[in-house]
């Protein structure tokens, strides 16, 4: 039941990633309200299908990697729908469904929905320490999202090639401030998401806690060379896409040696 949730969440989005494809053949894109309807019905899904499997469970649905991942796309649509309208109307859309979509195949393919054998009990502080960090990863993923359009936007303008792509994009300026305040909002529920992990009343692992580190650290590097202006805007925006691919590459080895180690 959960499982099928989640297929058709995933055709959601995966209908606005053909509906791109079809736009970016014909050379013509015209307003993407379909991808925002398409984005949101996956959202639903998405939503339904963690509701079914924390009810399952008894707890919040993060108890292996599967449900990392899952917890994860739901985060990066969830932070696309908070976003204001003239970036959830522009093709921040069809830049966020290739994401989820891949995120989403990617769990429902490999063999990582590996159920516990033992029902613990929930920790309250746990799962908010594990839920709001993942939340975080999903502004991060946000801003990876609106950093790849303005390296786009920026590309067209130097080489003096404006394809339509071009005219749905928001400008330059616009697409800055709202990476510097994806960056803010997920470095604050980050850091919430880390004081709170020490609140569980059990220790955590050591490679846990520097994996965890290393994000915070690293995005407050990229939010102090963005305050103090020693980065320019394209240097920051390719700095979001490294930013996320690295914790996303320490989040698998976080959730891994959580699998490891678990916490009641």
């Amino acid at each position: 039941m959960d499982r099928n949730l989640l297929i058709i969440s995933t055709a959601c989005f995966l209908a606005a990633v053909v509906r791109t494809v079809v736009e970016l053949r014909t050379g013509l894109f015209r307003p993407m309200r379909f991808n925002f309807v398409a984005v949101g019905l996956g959202f639903i899904f998405q939503t339904a299908f963690l509701s079914v499997r924390g009810h399952a469970l008894g707890r919040c649905p993060l108890t292996n990697l599967f449900e990392v991942f899952i917890f994860l796309a739901w985060s990066v649509a969830a932070i696309y729908m908070l976003v204001g309208p003239a970036y959830r109307l522009s093709l921040m859309g069809a830049f966020t469904a290739p994401l989820v979509v891949l995120l989403q195949v990617f769990a429902l393919v490999a063999p990582i929905d590996i159920r516990h054998p033992v029902k613990l009990p929930a920790n309250p502080w746990l799962e908010f320490h594990a839920s709001i960090s993942l939340v975080a990863y999903g502004a991060f993923a946000l801003a990876c999202i609106a950093g790849v359009m303005y390296l786009v936007q920026e590309r067209q303008l130097k080489t003096h090639q404006l394809h339509s792509i071009f005219y749905h994009l928001p400008p330059l300026t616009d697409l800055f401030a709202a990476i510097t305040r994806l960056l803010w909002w997920g470095f604050a529920l980050y850091t919430v998401g880390i004081v709170s992990g020490f609140f569980t009343g059990h220790p955590l692992p050591r490679v846990q806690v520097v994996a965890a580190i290393g994000v915070w650290l690293l995005y407050a590097a990229i939010l102090q060379g963005r305050h103090l202006q020693w980065l320019a805007p394209k240097r920051v925006a390719t700095l979001c896409i490294l930013g996320f691919s690295a914790a996303l590459a320490l989040l698998w080895g976080i959730t891994f040696t959580a699998e490891m180690h678990p916490l009641p």
